[in-house]
């Protein structure tokens, strides 16, 4: 089982580096308030000096702190690269290569890092540090050291710094696979203790927590903690122990810990004889060492197979991002290619993914240009907007002062070319709405190239965007050409229209219908009886036998054709 918290720690040290905090590892949280000893309790464990202190908060990132024994014989860990084939205890951090042997200088990087996260002010920071220490006299443990709580903000702290610190222990001590460590001063009320209440939040049966009484040294005259300790004042499911720690008289005179875990002996020996082997810093580490085996232990089995499932997923999307990418520019060239090739297709028709649900790409723009636009253009009627006295007005207005004989053509072409000019508004629209389905089609080639774009998102997003680009670029454009067609219509009317002459006598009808037309009836007239009646004299024409004028006829009925087929 000794084997199992070092399997733990190569986890958290992957979830670390990629920054991952989707499976909770089993590990064990200490808390309390400021000054209650956590750091001592800690330093006790590893044996050596290397938090950093002062006054007011001191730990203001989370430190996440794996103790691995590693005896003298252990060439797993030790190597002569770095320097450790000899070394009794060193210090390595997760975010550096470099290896510690000063503890001292271990304290000094705490302090520097955590300064380049939370700045140099008192504010917390939620990024963790993480610290291994190999040595031959601790247990294998995995200890998470996080800010102490406090209550009022001091010095250039944030007014809701309570709030922040509280928020970031909860964070913690919320993972079910996690140990509660609650340390409290034995000099203290153990009913205002905030680190049980905290605990006692996240985990109200008190199945892992761990209680912690420091300072038992440091008690009123004439009171002790047997009560405390035997759990009569607040029972705890895995138990209470005390321990002794450094005074800061002590601290500042450089006690060494392995001497204050004499005096600790001592002191329980003579305080509390019958509780001495249940308490102290030694019991604590093996305790711990023990739960947090145990509790590996139980969390392994929904553990592995949380890792294993995950291990499948990124084995399945690594996979999916096919070979190492030898040469750069055949990639980029084949996949841009793949994209072009699927943009054509989904025009032609011709894509493997055909939908089922909806029109898209050729057969939608299909659709828009003989449906949607079709219908448009069908929908408006050539003489809409246009009654007879609007016709009649503008042929009058064409004539000036003059009576018309014939409908002028200015009048005509004036009223057509307004009706014209309704065709461009439709128009423009139906480039609109290819434009906007070209630009779905770009979307749509996205998912038949989706393992390419997967595996270069960044590449997909340029890809598109520069697409896009140019579909905008374009439509200004076509709208112009669409424009200029109109415009092409109504520089010339075709009068040869076969369509011109079926409705073409519906003019006269409206000059004859608006008396405009009788005046020029009876003039006509009157020229043919004049004609009639006078005489022909000696130097008039001949007259023209009947077979040489069918003659004629004819001649210029060949004419008319040639002339016709030259002008078709």
């Amino acid at each position: 089982m000794e084997a199992l918290i070092p399997v733990i720690n190569k986890l958290q040290d992957v979830f670390n580096t990629v920054g991952s905090d989707s499976i909770q590892l089993p590990q064990i949280v200490v808390l309390g308030s400021q000054s209650s000893g956590k750091s001592s309790v800690i330093e006790s464990l590893v044996g050596r000096s290397f938090l950093p202190r002062g006054t007011g908060i001191v730990t203001r990132r989370p430190l996440i702190l794996q103790l691995i024994h590693c005896p003298l014989d252990d060439r797993e860990h030790r190597s002569a690269e770095n320097g450790t084939i000899n070394a009794e205890e060193w210090g390595k951090f997760l975010h550096t290569k470099k290896i510690f042997t000063d503890f001292n200088q271990i304290r000094n990087e705490i302090e520097e890092e955590t300064d380049r996260a939370a700045g140099s002010n008192k504010g917390i920071c939620p990024e963790p540090i993480n610290l291994k220490i190999f040595s031959t006299r601790v247990v294998n443990l995995t200890l998470v050291d996080l800010p102490g709580i406090t209550k009022v903000p001091v010095g250039d702290q944030p007014e809701d710094i309570e709030a922040q610190i509280k928020d970031l222990v909860l964070k913690f001590i919320d993972n079910p696979n996690s140990i509660i460590l609650a340390v409290t001063a034995a000099n203290t009320d153990m009913a205002t203790s905030e680190a049980l209440k905290l605990a006692k939040e996240c985990d109200p049966d008190g199945r892992r927590t761990l209680a912690v009484v420091t300072k038992l040294d440091l008690m009123d005259a004439g009171t002790d903690a047997i009560d405390i300790l035997c759990g009569r004042v607040i029972p705890v499911k895995l138990g209470i122990i005390g321990v002794v720690n450094r005074s800061q008289q002590d601290i500042i005179d450089k006690k060494q810990i392995d001497d204050q875990l004499k005096d600790e002996a001592a002191f329980l020996q003579r305080k509390y004889p019958t509780l001495a082997t249940r308490n102290g810093t030694p019991y604590l580490a093996k305790t711990l060492n023990r739960l947090l085996m145990h509790h590996i232990r139980d969390c392994l089995p929904d553990l592995k197979t949380r890792v294993n499932v995950m291990s499948s997923q990124f084995q399945s999307l690594l996979h999916s991002y096919g070979e190492d990418v030898s040469d750069k520019s055949q990639t980029l060239l084949q996949i841009i290619t793949k994209f072009a090739s699927a943009y054509n297709s989904t025009i032609e028709g011709t894509a493997r993914n055909i939908e089922t649900t909806e029109l898209c790409g050729g057969a939608r723009i299909c659709y828009i240009f003989h449906e949607t636009f079709g219908r448009t253009l069908d929908s408006i009627h050539p003489l809409s907007g246009l009654s007879k006295m609007d016709i009649l007005t503008a042929i009058r207005n064409a004539t000036g002062p003059r009576p018309a004989l014939f409908v002028p053509e200015v009048s005509f072409e004036l009223l057509v070319k307004r009706q014209i000019r309704r065709l461009e508004e439709p128009s423009l629209r139906c480039v609109e709405l290819i434009h906007e389905e070209m630009q779905r089609i770009v979307q749509h080639c996205g998912n038949e190239v989706q393992q390419e774009m997967l595996r270069f998102p960044k590449l997909h997003e340029k890809i598109v965007d520069v697409v896009t680009q140019l579909l905008r670029r374009r439509l200004p454009a076509t709208n112009v050409m669409v424009e200029n067609l109109v415009a092409i219509e109504l520089a010339y009317i075709n009068t040869k229209h076969p369509d011109f002459h079926k409705d073409a006598a519906l003019v006269p009808s409206l000059l004859k219908a608006d008396n405009i037309i009788e005046p020029f009836s009876h003039l006509s007239a009157q020229v043919q009886r004049r004609t009639n009646t006078t005489p022909r004299n000696s130097n008039s024409s001949p007259q023209v036998s009947a077979p040489h004028q069918q003659q004629q006829q004819q001649q210029q009925q060949q004419n008319d054709t040639q002339e016709q087929n030259h002008i078709g």
